[in-house]
């Protein structure tokens, strides 16, 4: 199969590439790229005013699959997954059954082989998220885990987290962590603060969060190994991070598009699509993330995409925590971040860190890689509507919003699986 993509504006940060061109994509791999370029019996997509860059890589996603698959499934996950760019993707293991067993690992993997996107997994760090008794890494490793964490909660055992930190890079396995105290944030429902207290809702302290990143550098340091942190909210955090990587710690952030366009204002609603854990925090830690991407201490913008059903979140006192993200994730980066970053800036944060900190194909379009690619205008504005959305759920933070920035096609090995056109 062959597509000719015409006359795009290709932006690339693995290459530091940024011009207007073709590319011809073949067989599901990236042929050549330049100008006027020509290929017998392709299908020709004209991409006069598109910027095609490499498709997004999703480094945080909940897919609720097995066991959870109401809210999300895999097929479900990659079709909105696909409408947002995202060529490959992170699940989290916090499933049911929890992915901790080379069984559950390789039913996900090969289902996935006929999904719309590249689907890695991370698997549990301990047996059941608990936090005590380890799982078989290595035998999660031969299963094709890429990833070890307990996300959706930390691991609570320190010491188990050390002996994780420790034994991974020689499996080839990136440990990400989930920072945060439980004692500090039991029982709160958003970000404490003015906002909590006016309501009379039990909120989690930035502390909560700040006081697990603490620990979490602190273990990787006193090994000298690497460790990636999850969906960075706050201030607090920035600051560690920033300061350890100073020191020379091994660590990697992500933050999350909600976080750079939202704050705990938007809770005032009482709207449950609103509360994710971490929760929407102040304009002051929005701001410094913002910064903390723009000086590099962030090193990655993911999603953190946590489907839940209607019904779940109807309720705002009783809802669990999370939201949908996906397919919104590069309009919401664009808007929040517009004059700030580069295009080329943005799309390293959510395509080449990504496969770079994972170890993954992606975040290029090199000739003879795979041919991932998004087209998108980034200067198209659109209104959220949860009800066009292609996943299962529809609890989005930017229902209603206006957005700029708009996927029109989305390429996978070089098969068209996102095509807004039609």
């Amino acid at each position: 199969m062959r597509l000719l993509l015409r006359n795009v504006r290709l932006i690339d940060p693995s290459q530091e590439v940024e011009e207007t061109c073709d590319l011809l994509l073949e067989d599901g791999k990236v042929a050549r790229r330049g100008l006027h370029l020509s290929a017998e019996g392709a299908e020709v997509i004209d991409g006069t005013g598109l910027v095609a860059a490499p498709g997004l890589v999703d480094m945080h996603v909940h897919l609720r699959d097995p066991g959870l698959t109401y809210k999300e499934d895999l097929y479900s996950g990659c079709r909105a997954a696909a409408a947002g760019g995202v060529t490959s993707l992170l699940a989290m293991p916090n499933t049911k059954p929890a992915m901790d067993s080379p069984e559950t690992v390789r039913d996900l993997l090969e289902r996935a082989q006929t999904a719309d996107a590249a689907v890695y997994t991370a698997a549990c760090v301990t047996k059941d998220l608990q936090g005590e008794e380890r799982t078989d890494w290595k035998a999660l490793k031969e299963a094709g885990a890429i990833a070890l964490s307990d996300d959706g909660r930390p691991v609570v055992n320190t010491r188990r987290l050390l002996e994780a930190l420790e034994q991974a890079p020689g499996l080839g396995l990136v440990v990400t962590a989930h920072c945060e105290d439980l004692y500090l944030a039991a029982r709160g429902l958003m970000h404490e603060g003015e906002v909590s207290r006016k309501l009379g809702v039990p909120g989690i302290p930035a502390a909560a969060e700040d006081c697990g990143t603490a620990r979490e550098i602190a273990a990787a340091a006193s090994l000298g190994a690497p460790i990636h942190i999850c969906h960075v909210s706050t201030k607090g955090s920035v600051e560690l991070i920033r300061d350890a990587k100073a020191r020379g710690v091994r660590v990697t952030a992500e933050t999350c598009p909600h976080y750079l366009l939202l704050t705990d204002q938007a809770l005032e609603s009482q709207d449950a699509d609103y509360r994710m854990n971490p929760p929407l925090r102040t304009e002051e830690d929005r701001l410094a993330l913002i910064e903390g991407l723009l000086d590099g201490t962030l090193d990655a913008i993911a999603t953190d995409h946590a489907p839940h059903s209607p019904e779940e979140k109807a309720d705002f006192f009783k809802a669990p925590n999370g939201s949908i993200g996906m397919e919104t994730s590069l309009a919401a980066t664009l808007t929040a971040l517009q004059g700030k970053l580069s295009l080329s800036e943005i799309l390293e944060k959510m395509s080449v860190n990504p496969a770079r900190i994972l170890g993954i194909p992606g975040g290029t379009l090199r000739e003879g890689t795979n041919a991932d690619v998004v087209l998108f205008d980034p200067e198209k504005e659109w209104v959220v509507d949860p009800e066009k959305l292609h996943g299962k759920s529809k609890n989005t933070p930017f229902k209603g919003r206006k957005l700029k920035g708009k996927v029109v096609l989305t390429i996978f090995r070089g098969r068209v699986v996102y095509d807004a056109r039609c």
